[in-house]
């Protein structure tokens, strides 16, 4: 009975059918006896859309630890003590490297990502002139996360050759004040509003863990659908020493992997990428969640190790999935 239920949700999802809240409520809150049988529903949406095939990203961080927002989850924030890496932009040649990189790591996309409220004009000139080289050298897709963006900053990003452009929701608009409070739940909005407008991929998500409720946590993936976010990554808080979040707890893997089945099937045909902290939040069950997404990230994140490359090589190769290279 409980199989059909879950195949019901699947169905559901494939005839472009939202979930309700109650049914998005219910995968979360289901007994983890069923968590095999939720990650079957969520893999028949996924194989319907994406096969067996993943995308691979791959992230550079390139300016590091000189944020003044106070985002709480956050190493680089104002309000951090962590001992983090601090420079400004990196340079055009460096940014360049990175993506070489990103081609041997079997990455598709490339991800230029700066912590701060928004470019300056120096450091957008410094992006443009590196993508417009990647672009002209290399058969990658380019995904910018620069903060908020103003309008013509949106617009040369796209006239450069950005494919995509980042900024999470990261969590509900009702608990947003609890973990930021120098921009607002709708100012992401209307940025990512504003990368859509000028032609580029939007991708936003969420990060998992930071006090919300499951209710806000179905509601943050009904927000995505709405949105029409084309790729979507699920992060899971890494607690990190030295930020206001340091003392919350991991998301149980179980509860990941519902959290992973539950944004499949609320946005069946979107990119969902299982991010940062599935290392330690996940741990063992790493593989599971690629029942669910479609795309990882690969290599370190932004002030975080991940694991290495070698080792999500043979997660896909161990499943008998395949990279899907040069895939936005």
């Amino acid at each position: 009975m409980a199989n059909t239920k879950w195949q019901f949700f699947a169905a559901k999802a494939l005839s472009g059918q939202r979930l309700t809240l109650e049914e998005g409520l219910s995968v979360l809150e289901a007994d983890n006896d069923e968590v095999l049988l939720i990650m079957n529903a969520a893999f028949t949406v996924r194989r319907h859309f994406y096969g067996k095939k993943v995308k691979l990203n791959m992230i550079i961080n390139a300016k590091s630890g000189l944020c003044p927002e106070d985002c709480g989850y956050c190493s680089q924030s104002i309000v951090s003590t962590a001992p983090v890496s601090k420079y400004t932009m990196l340079d055009k040649e460096t940014l360049v490297a990175g993506a070489r990189e990103a081609m041997a790591r079997k990455a598709g996309t490339y991800c230029i990502v700066a912590a701060g409220k928004g470019p300056t004009e120096k450091e957008l000139n410094q992006v443009v002139d590196a993508v417009k080289e990647i672009r002209e050298t290399m058969p990658l897709k380019i995904c910018a996360c620069l903060g908020i963006l103003k309008e013509d900053q949106a617009e040369r990003l796209a006239e450069a050759g950005v494919h995509r452009y980042n900024h999470n929701l990261n969590t509900s608009k009702a608990n947003y004040p609890s973990i930021t409070t120098t921009h607002t739940y709708d100012q992401r909005v209307e940025t990512v509003e504003k990368v859509k407008m000028h032609g580029m991929s939007p991708c936003s998500g969420v990060i998992i863990g930071m006090g919300e409720t499951h209710q806000e946590i179905v509601e943050m993936a009904f927000a995505l659908r709405e949105l029409d976010a084309d790729s979507i990554p699920i992060n899971f808080l890494n607690a990190i020493p030295g930020t206001p979040l340091e003392h919350a707890g991991r998301t149980s893997s179980m509860k990941a992997l519902k959290v992973l089945a539950l944004f499949r099937l609320v946005c069946p045909s979107k990119e969902i990428r299982v991010a940062g902290g599935r290392e330690v939040n996940l741990r063992t069950l790493q593989p599971l969640s690629l029942y669910a997404a479609n795309s990882l990230f690969v290599g370190d994140y932004l002030t975080t190790a991940g694991q290495e490359v070698s080792a999500d090589h043979q997660i896909i190769e161990d499943l008998g999935f395949e990279i899907e290279l040069n895939a936005l």
